[in-house]
């Protein structure tokens, strides 16, 4: 066995000749040993130097060694307890394994056995923690799948997606179109104590005008032309779970003084009918647009405003982490292998340096979109210069909006963002041969309210 200490190890027994044995014999081999001669003692030392095992003895003074079993196996149910008496019998025996206990051994002993027992002891220990570690570290993967990034701006933000989650507060995740704001909610969601009812998301730009309100909150039969039956809304269906509205900025007046309704009085009523229906659900909700400004030209609630951002969240635009992105283009070169039969191997330097350079208006979605092309074109290899779009490769990326970088300084902010919407716009329809549905559907935007915005910057 290693002479280094090898674990920890707390040993309860009222004779001091015992716990003096013990001692000696443990600690000659690299453990670190502590004694107790009583329950009361034995629990405070758990408590204080969380020890790896135990060897507890069965007859303690102020307590019954198995109600010291189980009281210790409270405080820590990792912790692996070898029982130990001068009175063994079949059930005793069998009462400690089924309590909890390891092992069992009866007095006299030979040192041999008890040095075998407390490194098998200590490797179970150490088995079960790696597994608790890997267990983890898969959670954390599967509650944060999709989000990818170690650049700074993500480690804050998976830290506030952990806080949050085990809350009950509304959050409000802010952040460019392509950026990953359903994502986020699903992380949420994903580490919440609502993680096993259900997520459901609504994109609130994308529902037509005049279904919106059946859609959200259902209606009854009859209750219009055309509902022959009762329908469940999807807040309805959200009960218990989470509720994620996507675009809140595109919600109608009318629908958002409802909304604040199920989050004050945690009611709806469907359309048709006269009576209030509880439901439960967490509201989460996104925008990629400036919802204070909403607010103050009078677009948007100033009540629902607050009531929505308890907890507000930004993501970072792609440009503002630009180390992530030979992580994130790792990622979906690997992801598009898979999907497409394809052996891509990575990205040349001089792509890599393309990428890098690149402002990304679109996001990661526009980043998640241009891999994807790069392997319809490339089947293995690696990701070359002309592989990529003509954008990347022939516009510097100063020149993708000249006023909103160079003239900044000069502009109001409103100014500044018009400048920048209107040159985004226009490279995303270039781009798309002006497909306004595929052009919509990169950004992020519903066909509706990439029309408004089309029209708003007299676009062709």
């Amino acid at each position: 066995m290693d002479e280094t200490i090898t674990g920890s190890v707390l040993v309860v027994d009222d004779e001091a000749g015992m716990r003096h044995i013990l001692n000696k014999l443990l600690s000659g081999k690299g453990y670190s040993v502590f004694t107790a001669e009583s329950a009361h003692e034995a629990l405070e030392l758990a408590r204080k130097d969380h020890p790896d095992i135990a060897f507890l003895d069965i007859r303690i003074p102020d307590m019954n060694g198995l109600e010291l079993l189980t009281a210790l196996k409270s405080q820590d149910p990792d912790l692996v307890v070898i029982m130990m008496t001068a009175f063994g019998t079949v059930e005793t025996a069998v009462q400690a394994i089924k309590s909890g206990a390891y092992e069992y051994i009866t007095k006299p002993f030979e040192n041999d056995k008890i040095l075998v027992m407390a490194a098998n002891a200590v490797e179970r220990r150490r088995l079960i923690d790696r597994t608790r570690r890997l267990t983890e570290e898969v959670q954390d993967r599967r509650a944060f799948e999709g989000l990818i990034g170690r650049s700074k701006s993500m480690q804050e933000l998976y830290a506030l997606i952990k806080r949050v989650a085990a809350t009950e507060s509304t959050v409000l995740i802010m952040g460019e179109s392509g950026t990953g704001k359903e994502v986020v909610a699903r992380a949420i969601h994903a580490q919440s104590p609502r993680a096993d009812k259900r997520f459901v998301p609504v994109n609130c730009g994308a529902l037509p005008r005049d279904l919106i309100e059946s859609e959200l909150f259902g209606h009854e039969k009859g209750a219009f032309s055309g509902a022959h039956q009762r329908r469940i809304g999807l807040v309805e269906a959200a009960d218990r779970g989470t509720l994620f509205l996507d675009e809140i900025a595109d919600l109608p007046a009318d629908l958002q003084v409802k909304i604040l309704r199920v989050i004050e009085q945690k009611e709806i009523r469907r359309v048709g009918s006269v009576t209030d229906i509880k439901v439960d659900v967490r509201l989460l909700s996104a925008t990629n647009r400036d919802l204070e400004a909403d607010v103050k030209s009078g677009r948007f609630r100033e009540d629902l405003y607050y009531r929505l951002s308890i907890v507000p969240i930004r993501i970072p635009p792609l440009r503002e982490r630009t180390e992530d992105i030979p992580l994130l283009a790792q990622h979906f070169i690997e992801q598009f292998n898979k999907k497409m039969n394809r052996s891509v191997c990575g990205t040349t330097p001089a792509a890599m340096r393309l990428l890098r350079e690149y402002p990304w208006p679109g996001n990661v979605r526009e980043l998640e979109n241009t891999i994807e092309r790069a392997l319809v074109l490339r089947d293995q290899g690696e990701i070359c210069e002309e592989d990529l779009p003509i954008q990347l490769r022939r516009q510097p990326p100063e020149a993708v909006n000249d006023t909103y970088l160079l003239d900044q300084s000069e502009l109001t902010f409103q100014q500044a963002r018009e400048a920048f919407e209107r040159s985004y716009l226009e490279s995303l329809l270039k781009a798309n041969d002006n497909n306004v549905t595929r052009s919509a559907m990169l950004a992020g935007l519903s066909r509706r309210r990439l029309q408004e915005l089309i029209k708003k910057y007299g676009l062709k």
